[in-house]
């Protein structure tokens, strides 16, 4: 059984007892949270697919820790102009453990 959960803006696949990296969510590592914004329900072959929610269905979580994903290094350079600027960012990211997904 899986579902299609929107989730810190972007969409993922989730499944019982999976561990995904989301963008920063609010809330101290240990706590529990639910989403609601579930598109897609697949039970063994029989799916259902929301408009544009799935009614009744939710996704629980517990977060189980903050951190920051790898540097990307942002390069740009203009050719014989002289101009090159160096960039990096380290992009905010939340560990959260799929505890359970109720459908309706």
């Amino acid at each position: 059984m899986y579902v299609i959960a929107e989730i810190a803006g972007q969409q993922f696949k989730v499944e019982k007892g999976r561990k995904l990296y989301v963008h920063r969510l609010a809330g101290d590592e240990g706590s529990s949270l639910s989403f609601d914004k579930i598109l897609l329900t697949d039970d063994d072959g029989q799916v259902k697919v929301g408009t544009p929610v799935v009614k009744g269905a939710s996704v629980s979580a517990t977060i189980v820790r903050h951190l920051k994903d790898d540097k990307v290094i942002v390069f740009k350079k203009r050719r014989r102009k002289g101009y090159r600027v160096k960039n990096g960012h380290r992009q905010c990211l939340t560990q959260i453990l799929i505890d359970d997904i109720i459908t309706a």
